[in-house]
């Protein structure tokens, strides 16, 4: 099977990159923006052609929440038009393609998980760029993998566990909201579930279809933030606060749980608990 990854030099591209080493039967071709631009549609088609490439899985993305409030024409152009070169090219070239979005489709005013089918009702222009993207693919593309995740973090990039790391060893204070609900997504287990359910989805998915994954629980960016000084003993006092202590351009959705049924029915998966998975991460620091 060969695999184009694209958007390689992101959190969960690096985290492929890493993968690809336990998975001989398989062929990773990974590429930065810099070798494959996703928002140019000639491009994709020379590399699927050129490749024979039988899946893409996308890790393009502009991810900046809150610079895409004033830079909207990149977050749709690399989100939105990007989603759709990639679906055109893929859909003519028979190519299976995995995309992922995001929870900030919701508006994050649900009290219960957000199923697949909720309403989607973005409050950004992330989460707007994101819906559309996932739209064009909807359109575009005969089969394929849309993948909604949330509060993503890994050993790679920038992130929050990164930021709790590098900060709580150089303040006496750290001031971290509680009052938004969720559950992290450590990159290793997302990547790692792709490539597990990749050969059945091959087989059995033959139209587009949504699917919502994060780690199991539910937690709040305090608690992370005392698990993440607790495991590495930070010389720091966590201290809880709400959002509104913290202004920023975009809107955080204050919930952000994401029901997984869909997913874990349709592959019989076993998603890992959030705070061990964190705990793996951190043995990575």
């Amino acid at each position: 099977m060969r695999i184009l990854v694209t958007g390689s030099n992101g959190q969960l591209g690096n985290q492929f990159k890493e993968l690809a080493m336990l998975h001989n039967d398989k062929h990773f071709t990974f590429t930065t923006r810099n070798e494959l631009d996703i928002t140019e549609a000639g491009g994709i088609e020379d590399v699927l052609k050129s490749r024979q490439i039988d899946c893409i899985i996308n890790c393009a993305s502009y991810t900046a929440v809150d610079n895409a409030e004033t830079n909207i024409e990149e977050a749709m152009a690399i989100n939105a038009q990007g989603a759709k070169n990639l679906a055109l090219a893929c859909d003519k070239a028979n190519v299976f393609l995995i995309h992922f979005s995001t929870d900030y489709v919701y508006d994050g005013e649900s009290n219960k998980p957000y199923s697949e089918k909720d309403q989607t009702n973005p409050r950004t222009i992330y989460g707007k760029s994101k819906l559309e993207g996932e739209k064009e693919i909807i359109t575009n593309i005969e089969r394929a993998l849309i993948i909604r995740t949330a509060w993503l973090y890994s050993y790679y990039g920038k992130n929050f566990v990164k930021t709790i790391l590098e900060k709580g060893k150089k303040n006496s204070e750290l001031r971290v909201v509680y009052d938004q609900i969720g559950a992290p997504t450590y990159a290793y287990d997302l990547a790692n579930m792709v490539i597990e359910i990749l050969p059945k989805a091959l087989k059995n998915i033959d139209k587009t279809e949504i699917y919502n994954y994060s780690n199991e629980g539910v937690t709040s960016w305090y608690d992370i933030a005392w698990a993440i000084s607790d495991n590495c003993n930070l010389p720091c006092e966590i201290t809880p606060v709400l959002s509104e202590e913290f202004q920023t351009k975009a809107q955080r959705p204050k919930f952000s749980l994401l029901n997984k049924n869909k997913i874990k029915n349709d592959f019989n998966l076993k998603i890992p608990y959030w705070r061990h998975s964190l705990e793996a991460c951190l043995t990575k620091f």
